[in-house]
């Protein structure tokens, strides 16, 4: 037995919450005691305050989402010893989770500098669960993505993913890199989307049937008029045959672009017609 292989048997254990517990094919919840679960968010409007900067969760990088993202996508949609596939790594923030919760994880980051920054964070974050973690530094959309997930699931003893969280660019709003690879450095709005779907391609090849994938997305205001980016992506995954389960609005807050402008942004809104961006999308789907 791998070493991986090992270790997700080990995350695995998990004793039940009651002598016969109800639970999902998808989480580790016990239906039963539903009540007890006062941290997982049912509604569609998400209000997180502020982000979660315990361990070595920081909010230093430009475009990163906040911790509870991840977290809330992983309580409902995975068990532990699960595996999660996170194409848009960044900083980290998806593995650092997982990790946490004693998920396996792969995360794929295009900047070797980020993808070098991530790893070391992670090297900092305690691993109660002996969960394996592993970053590539590598073009999401690659043939050569596909072959380190696929060995990466080989050493775990599985074939797919159970969970796949997606943060891609909100097209050209942050200038990530030079990289013509680089979603945020796509030419249009059609470029970015047709990027964006061969991203999504191979994550549906790699996920299992029947779970799910959560994409994260906000839009943008370009040209006098707002670019739908979270609809148009979604239109994508639904003509890939995905299933749409939730569609949830997430506040936004500190955005560095707007911070300490408030008061130019709230006059270019009255002068433009238009309204301050505050929320993002996280999108559920299921294959």
């Amino acid at each position: 037995m791998s070493r991986l292989m090992a270790a997700s048997a080990a995350a695995s254990a998990a004793a039940p919450a009651s002598p016969t517990p109800r639970r999902s094919q998808v989480n580790d919840l016990d239906l039963k005691n539903w009540k007890q679960y006062e941290e997982i968010v049912t509604d569609s409007l998400w209000i997180i305050p502020e982000r979660d900067s315990t361990g070595v969760h920081r909010g230093d990088y430009h475009g990163n989402f906040v911790p509870q993202i991840p977290h809330q996508v992983m309580m409902r949609y995975t068990k532990k010893g699960e595996a999660v596939f996170d194409p848009f790594l960044g900083s980290g923030t998806t593995l650092i989770e997982a990790q946490r919760m004693g998920r396996h994880a792969l995360g794929v980051e295009l900047q070797a500098p980020v993808a070098a920054a991530a790893k070391a964070r992670l090297s900092q974050e305690a691993n109660p669960h002996g969960s394996a973690i592993k970053v590539i530094n590598e073009d999401c959309r690659s043939s050569r993505t596909k072959i380190w997930a696929l060995n990466f699931l080989k050493e775990l003893g599985r074939t797919h993913f159970q969970c796949a969280v997606l943060h891609p660019p909100y097209h050209d709003i942050i200038k990530f890199s030079d990289d013509t690879s680089d979603l945020s450095n796509a030419a249009s709005t059609e470029e970015f989307l047709a990027m964006f779907d061969e991203v999504l391609a191979q994550t549906i090849d790699l996920l299992e049937e029947d779970r799910y994938l959560a994409l994260v997305i906000g839009d943008k205001y370009d040209g006098g008029q707002w670019i739908p980016l979270g609809f148009y992506t979604m239109q994508r995954a639904l003509a890939r045959g995905l299933t749409l389960k939730s569609v949830v609005v997430k506040n936004m807050t500190g955005n560095r672009a707007k911070r300490n402008v408030e008061n130019l942004w709230r006059y270019r809104a009255l002068y433009g017609g238009f309204y301050i961006f505050r929320h993002e999308y996280v999108i559920l789907f299921k294959k």
